[in-house]
């Protein structure tokens, strides 16, 4: 495990191709994510990832997904859960939390066993974002509530189901993508609330959350540091680990996405210089990959040590 460096990397089909194992074997990636693009069927999968593995002779590997249900559902050739989008469940934790109780743990068990199945161990949920209105879809009904409190009690029992079935969690957009009126997957959002305002909403969703890993939000808070998202800004970082006390692996959203307006070099370069302790590439572009392998560190041993009670988890 040490020799590995500080990122994650998507790769480009369903299966890897050669320059992509010679990739991997060279620059060693802590983790990999895989998107529809990558997923056809079952026996697909597991080859995919089974080879993933044996290039690392490891059975623990970090293979990640998106799989949340509603729109972000990348299973979906294997499994309709469309309708089960995290709004439905916010309403339902509202409505009859012994009905909550049975299906959220149904839909959590559901997903845990596909994932395992398939040689998947790390979900990138929940997402803890709150619900605004006039603010970008891009959240929207992948949000569970615009109640900070309910947001948090259901990341709670999110986090420690997929736990219970050696799933590990990734809390996103740390600490708050809500108020965005854009996508940061095209824009760069801004947010103009005051510190006080946001510690008390979109940051308290987030507090003390017993998950191994969260994704940081591209996201600007101008109050806070008007000059660099959150994935950039040590300001915010800052805050992340010492008023929201999130202690664990703090990964970069995709360093891909058009809210970073560097050089994809110095967006990678930023990342590790704000305190990211991983950072994330999805496209599966093969000359993009190589610039983020080549300007990330060989993990250091707070990662060491986190992924080690992560594969702890996992047996």
């Amino acid at each position: 495990m040490i020799n590995r460096r500080s990122f994650i990397t998507g790769i480009k089909g369903l299966k890897l191709t050669n320059k992509e194992i010679k990739y991997l074997k060279k620059y060693k990636p802590w983790g990999i994510i895989l998107f529809s693009r990558n997923l056809k069927n079952i026996k697909q999968i597991q080859n995919l990832t089974s080879h993933i593995k044996k290039i690392f002779k490891d059975q623990n590997y970090p293979i990640i997904i998106d799989q949340e249900g509603g729109k972000v559902n990348r299973l979906k050739n294997l499994l309709s859960f469309e309708t089960l989008t995290s709004n439905y469940f916010g309403q339902l934790f509202k409505k009859d939390k012994k009905k909550f109780n049975i299906i959220y743990n149904l839909f959590i068990d559901k997903t845990s066993y596909f994932l395992t199945l398939l040689g998947i161990n790390i979900n990138t949920v929940p997402v803890l974002d709150l619900r605004y209105k006039n603010s970008s879809d891009i959240i929207g009904n992948r949000s569970f509530s615009n109640n900070p409190n309910i947001v948090s009690s259901i990341g709670d029992i999110c986090i420690e189901g997929y736990k219970k079935n050696s799933i590990a969690t990734v809390i996103k957009h740390i600490p708050g993508h809500g108020l965005a009126k854009c996508d940061s997957h095209f824009f760069t959002p801004r947010v103009n609330k005051s510190y006080e305002y946001l510690n008390k909403h979109d940051f308290k969703s987030f507090k003390l959350k017993n998950s191994l890993f969260a994704m940081t939000a591209h996201v600007i808070f101008s109050k806070i540091d008007p000059k660099n998202v959150t994935t950039h800004s040590k300001k915010m970082i800052n805050i992340i680990r010492n008023q929201i006390k999130f202690k664990n692996i703090l990964i970069s959203d995709d360093l891909s996405m058009k809210s970073l307006k560097y050089s994809l070099k110095e967006n990678t370069l930023k990342s590790f210089s704000a305190g990211c302790n991983l950072v994330l590439h999805c496209n599966g572009n093969l000359k993009e990959m190589y610039i983020v392998a080549k300007n990330s560190p060989k993990i250091n041993s707070f990662i060491i040590k986190k992924t080690s009670e992560f594969y702890k988890i996992l047996s």
